[in-house]
């Protein structure tokens, strides 16, 4: 009965392997951060829930069920199993349902991305990075907190800082203005070309393509 037991477990680790892709068929986690409600729909630091329905549109994913204080939608991208996720846990206990789902759908800190917004960055930048601190970013320390673990993916997504005297928690629940709003859907999809790229080709890859890029882009408009 033992030796059976650890053959079914073998052939079901070969079959989650057999996609072909850098992942390794490991169903992937891809959580963006922000706040429920129509009053946040279209503030800074919300940019990963714009992110996220962006991202399910254009791989034909619905975002229908709720789960653990998060909506979700199950699919795939690049062959690779995904579940899209907007915890409504509001921004500072976001790792409370992506903890949750984690642990739920067995996926492990390194297959997690999280899109979020950054104060460390122009309107427009984005950075992919894992591991590491919070830097002062309340939704990440959440989801470091409750996934017990720092090396997951992070899609970092510039909004710029506030004025000085402006208070930055503030700043973040803000609409975007106007001229921002002109750059937000080049960020958008953007945003979804690196979720896509680090699926599709690993995250170094995908660290090595697009930061440089845009690390080329700024020093071309300097």
């Amino acid at each position: 009965m033992q030796r059976r037991l650890l053959l079914h477990q073998r052939v079901k680790r070969d079959r989650r392997n057999d996609s072909g892709s850098p992942t390794g068929g490991r169903v992937k986690l891809i959580a963006g951060l922000g706040n429920p409600g129509v009053r946040y729909s279209y503030s800074r630091h919300n940019i990963g829930f714009l992110v996220l329905d962006s991202l399910a549109r254009s791989e034909g994913i619905e975002i229908n069920r709720e789960k653990f204080g998060s909506s979700i939608g199950r699919g795939t991208i690049s062959r690779v199993p995904v579940i899209l996720s907007k915890p409504q846990t509001f921004m500072n206990l976001s790792g409370v349902a992506v903890g949750k789902l984690a642990r739920y759908f067995g996926a492990d800190a390194e297959d997690v991305i999280v899109v979020h917004d950054d104060m460390d960055f122009p309107i427009g930048d984005i950075r992919i990075k894992v591991g590491g601190g919070a830097g002062g970013h309340k939704g990440i320390q959440s989801v470091i907190d409750h996934l017990g673990g720092v090396e997951f993916v992070r899609i970092r997504l510039g909004i710029g800082r506030p004025d000085a005297g402006e208070i930055a928690e503030g700043y973040v629940l803000e609409r975007f203005s106007g001229n921002e709003m002109q750059i937000l859907p080049r960020m958008i999809e953007g945003a979804c070309d690196a979720v896509n790229e680090v699926i599709s080709s690993g995250v170094q890859a995908a660290m090595n393509k697009l930061n440089v890029r845009v690390t080329k882009k700024l020093s071309e408009e300097v």
